[in-house]
């Protein structure tokens, strides 16, 4: 394991000299939180699929390959789906918001009346979402060096809460960039094709294996109905994924850029499915499908691959660990701690908030961290990440590009009514039932048109406002979002 454990540790001692690299960058609160809004398409393509790319698009994607065969492939596609419909039909409008955060978009739209609330919504996603992601540490360091779960998840946490604090967006692009580079080499170039081998080709897949394992949808519509749901829908709105259109240089680098991005989520998928089916021909009997990757990646690859092939596990780890952090870091501080203090966006000089949105991230790393060690059930944490975001911010943002005659008051009902009601169903359902989301989505789309067609229509001065944005006719806002008309 010598060779291995050079791959690993050469690999980890580069995501650290990237975010040094990164810190001499980031001199403003644009550089800092999204990349100067400068990334061409090639960079800002890469980056994107590495964040959507997570630990549970590749250990869970593996496992569910093991578990249902080549219908195993859809929770990672219905991701790719919906990078695709963000891009495609939303990303350029979105980029010429020249905003930090979805809930400042809310403002925009609405009036500034909704960026608390949806705040709130916002951050519990993104922290549940980083903590999945670090969770996933244990398993990787417990393949590579036996490590105890606790120790893992610090050492993992915290090589990303340094690179992500030094240099915040611009660190984090310089990693996922490799990270994108060694998942390509590592899961698509060789862990796909020497699985396959392995497993005696297609021909014995076939032949060892119900033909179940090879029907596209053997997994259940009604699962897949839920993955278009829970993933599709949560692409579109996501501040983890708005976060990094921001960084596009132009609406159009947005649109073409995350068009690749998507179809390489949809490559990915059906990888990690092929992947997952071979693993089931060589441990049929494994305890847990979760189990499958590091099982394949441990017993039949050669030493040095082996450690690549672990670094691409980290890598897709570290890349949704690193974009959900900084995503939780700026909702915190941009649309609810200054907002609870009633700070109209930092004063004095761009370099002081840098150093505000550097502490948040550290801040908001250690609570991720110390989540992460208190819960275990990686799907459960994710489960509830993506109902909050679907069953509380859906609607108001999607009714927000879509319909003009939806209101602030609208909103913020929809908002509440949405989370509380997936929260409240989670409690009496379990937290992998499937009605929180269905129902909290419905109650949510019920409230906002309700309670939008009583109340007065949004004011055309804010209106006016928001489709000069969209057009991308306005400059970047340099104070508070269009403040409420009196």
């Amino acid at each position: 394991m010598a060779v291995d454990y050079t791959v690993i540790v050469v690999y980890l001692a580069g995501m650290l000299a990237m975010g040094w690299w990164g810190m001499r960058r980031a001199r403003s609160k644009s550089e800092f939180l999204v990349a100067g809004r400068r990334l061409g398409p090639a960079m800002y393509s890469g980056t994107m699929a590495a964040i959507v790319l997570g630990g549970a698009s590749t250990i869970g994607g593996v496992g569910l390959g093991y578990q249902y065969g080549l219908s195993g492939a859809w929770m990672v596609f219905t991701i790719g789906l919906g990078l695709l419909a963000l891009s495609v039909f939303f990303s350029a409008r979105i980029a010429r918001l020249k905003v930090y955060t979805v809930s400042e978009m809310l403002d925009l739209r609405y009036g500034g009346r909704a960026g608390v609330i949806s705040g709130v919504v916002m951050w519990a996603y993104t922290l549940m979402l980083a903590v999945t992601s670090t969770i996933a540490y244990a398993t990787i360091f417990d393949v590579l060096f036996d490590m105890n779960r606790t120790l893992a998840i610090v050492l993992g946490g915290s090589i990303v809460v340094a690179y992500s604090t030094l240099g915040g967006m611009w660190s984090i692009t310089l990693t996922d960039m490799v990270q994108f580079v060694v998942k390509t080499i590592g899961v698509l170039l060789l862990l796909l094709p020497i699985a396959v081998v392995k497993a005696g080709g297609f021909s014995e897949m076939r032949a060892e294996l119900p033909t179940s394992y090879f029907d596209p949808l053997g997994i259940g519509g009604e699962t897949i109905f839920t993955y278009v749901l829970i993933y599709t829908f949560g692409m579109l709105i996501g501040q983890d994924i708005w976060q990094r259109v921001f960084t596009a240089r132009s609406d159009r680098t947005a649109k073409w850029g995350g068009t690749v991005a998507g179809t390489y989520c949809l490559a990915y998928a059906l990888a990690g499915a092929v992947i997952g089916t071979a693993a089931k021909v060589l441990y049929p009997n494994l305890a847990s499908a979760d189990d499958a990757f590091a099982t394949i990646v441990k017993d039949e690859l050669p030493m040095g691959v082996r450690g690549l092939v672990l670094a691409a596990a980290l890598a897709a780890v570290m890349s949704t660990s690193s974009g959900a952090l900084i995503a939780c870091a700026t909702v915190a501080n941009n649309d609810i701690w200054s907002r609870l203090r009633g700070v109209v966006r930092p004063s004095d000089e761009e370099h002081d908030e840098v150093k505000g949105n550097r502490a948040f991230i550290l801040l908001m790393g250690v609570a991720v961290i110390c989540t992460a060690i208190a819960l275990n059930n990686v799907v459960e944490a994710l489960t509830v990440a993506y109902n909050l975001l679907v069953g509380g911010l859906l609607v108001p943002i999607l009714g927000g590009l879509l319909w003009k005659r939806g209101t602030a008051q609208g909103a913020l009902a929809s908002v509440a009514v949405g989370g509380l009601a997936v929260v409240v169903l989670m409690a009496t359902h379990g937290i992998l039932a499937n009605e929180p989301v269905y129902y909290g989505l419905l109650a949510s789309l019920a409230a906002y048109v309700a309670v939008s067609l009583a109340t007065r229509p949004t004011d055309a001065a804010v209106l006016a406002i928001w489709r000069d944005r969209l057009a991308g006719r306005e400059p970047e806002l340099v104070s508070d979002p269009v403040p409420a008309p009196q």
